[in-house]
């Protein structure tokens, strides 16, 4: 968790970006990758060094991550190239701040341009890196700023960066990428990955899911850190995303790195376009909050999805694509729109009835529609179910998410302490504070869902539909569909004893009158 004092420290970088004219939130968030990955590699390569000089008895050949001697990029500072060891950040950060700035705009960011026949998968991400500012005082303060903030352990590391992330919440237009971390939270602990498991997120974004997969295999499953094979399969792995915008990549990239993943599997690509490909059937476990609202040309769609579900929509397309992805005995937890749920079209009916039918749909859990809140006030669903291939679905299990321990404005303040917000909070909450944070219920009802949740009312906020009631409700998933409400009953005075008490009010005003007539004279 993050010290108020490192918090001030990252709120004086982002006003930093913003008085030296970087005002885009995102561009911002870039520019700061492009700098931690630049700290990174000269960790990687200190670290290598200091192996290097503790085994050097036996032999041990470092892995070098700046060669020695010079680029070949003739600058006016640097006429025969600049030194690969003044371009460490351990070196350029105490250079003067025209002269920091050549170094690192002139030759460390071609350099990582350069460095995708590195072994670092990181280092593929950086093709297109470089400054997006022209003052020299503007990268001495970011350099110095990052520099102060301690970063020593993984745990700092990554909730620095996701603190970073946090301004992108607020851009608008781009705030899509983000999903609230609280949410992520409780979709992950729903699903609770292993240390076997392969997990995808086709349309990852800045890889919150896939962060927080890893977070939680971390914590739950630490003896897997002590056998070689199971390490491999977690750093090299286990973990897959894909998008088609390279600034999300390299942050997406840049977030997983910072949580521990050496080299993430981050990869380029338009899921929808390319269809599985040679992925398909290849994951245990798919974690997504995929694009929606949109509509794509059918020529530009892959027409294997097309063969699954003929719609230009592209939250229809993208449940089929997490079909093909999935292996047999796959599982999937997905924010889908609600319209998802009861869309009219062939298209909304047949993958609904596909996840009915042909595979086991679990759960439909209900979000508030200010979850997405100050960019996209859409109601909105997770969706969980198992790819069979032969059905499976006997009851639906149904929550009605009313509160998510934040307002449900655009201010989207927390109603709570910080540690009685999200899934997990320190504590048992009262029936005042579940009232405003929903989220430890439903993980502790969706673990007694093949038990006592079967013969809850459907009055209550979370209860199960059988598949016999789905098929007859024409495969409607929506909760409305299946809730019942109470009304509180209300008491009503009969027509007559209503008339009475009217016709004494109006004989009482009617001698007021009088009275006050007679008084006037």
């Amino acid at each position: 968790m993050l010290t108020g004092e490192i918090r001030g420290q990252i709120n004086k970088l982002r006003d930093a970006l913003w008085s030296g004219g970087v005002s885009n939130p995102l561009t911002g968030v870039e520019q700061i990758t492009y700098l931690l990955f630049a700290k990174r590699i000269d960790e990687i390569q200190t670290r290598e060094e200091a192996k290097a000089l503790a085994l050097k008895k036996q032999g041990y050949v470092p892995r070098r991550v700046f060669p020695e001697g010079k680029d070949e990029l003739g600058t006016p500072g640097f006429p025969d190239g600049c030194p690969y060891e003044l371009m460490r950040w351990s070196k350029f950060k105490n250079e003067a701040p025209e002269r920091m700035y050549e170094i690192v705009a002139d030759h460390v960011m071609p350099f990582l341009r350069t460095l995708g026949g590195s072994e670092s998968v990181m280092a593929s991400h950086m093709k297109g890196a470089r400054l997006a500012f022209t003052k020299p005082a503007l990268l001495d303060k970011l350099v110095q700023g990052l520099d102060e903030i301690p970063m020593d352990d993984r745990d700092t590391k990554g909730d620095v960066y996701e603190y970073l992330l946090s301004m992108i919440s607020s851009a608008g237009e781009n705030g899509q990428f983000r999903t609230p971390r609280h949410i992520i939270d409780l979709i992950v602990r729903l699903m609770n990955p292993g240390p076997e498991d392969t997990v995808c997120d086709p349309a990852c974004g800045t890889a919150g899911f896939l962060m927080m997969a890893a977070e939680h295999v971390r914590r739950e499953h630490p003896g897997i850190f002590y056998d070689s094979a199971s390490r491999q399969h977690f750093e090299t792995k286990a973990f897959t995303g894909f998008d088609f915008d390279e600034t999300m990549l390299r942050i997406a990239a840049m977030n997983m790195m910072l949580h521990g993943i050496e080299e993430p599997r981050i990869e380029y690509r338009d899921s929808l376009a390319e269809g599985a490909g040679e992925d398909s059937g290849h994951y245990s476990l798919i974690l997504a909050n995929p694009p929606f609202a949109g509509s794509l040309d059918n020529e530009s769609c892959s027409k294997d999805l097309l063969k699954v579900v003929n719609t230009k929509k592209t939250e229809l397309l993208f449940l089929a694509l997490f079909l093909r992805l999935l292996s047999t005995g796959g599982r999937a937890a997905v924010i889908v729109p609600d319209g998802v749920l009861f869309g009219s079209s062939k298209a909304h009916k047949g993958i609904r009835k596909a996840l009915v039918d042909d595979h086991r749909l679990e759960a439909v859990i209900s979000l508030p529609s200010g979850v997405f809140r100050p960019y996209a006030g859409v109601s909105t669903a997770i969706l969980i179910f198992t790819k069979t291939g032969r059905g499976g679905t006997d009851a639906v299990w149904y929550y009605d998410m009313q509160a998510d321990g934040w307002s449900l404005d655009d201010k989207r303040n927390s109603l709570l302490a910080e540690e009685l917000i999200g899934p997990a909070p320190s504590r048992t909450l009262d029936a005042a504070e579940h009232g405003k944070n929903n989220l430890p219920d439903l993980l502790a009802r969706w673990a007694d869902r093949e038990g006592g949740e079967r013969a809850n009312p459907r009055t209550a906020q979370s209860f199960c539909v059988s598949l016999a009631e789905i098929e007859a409700a024409g495969y409607d998933l929506s909760i409305n569909r299946y809730k019942e409400v109470v009304h509180a009953e209300v008491e009503h005075a009969a027509p007559k004893d209503i008339i009475r008490e009217l016709r004494e009010l109006e004989s009482e005003i009617a001698k007021g009158l009088s009275a006050l007539e007679e008084m006037l004279g």
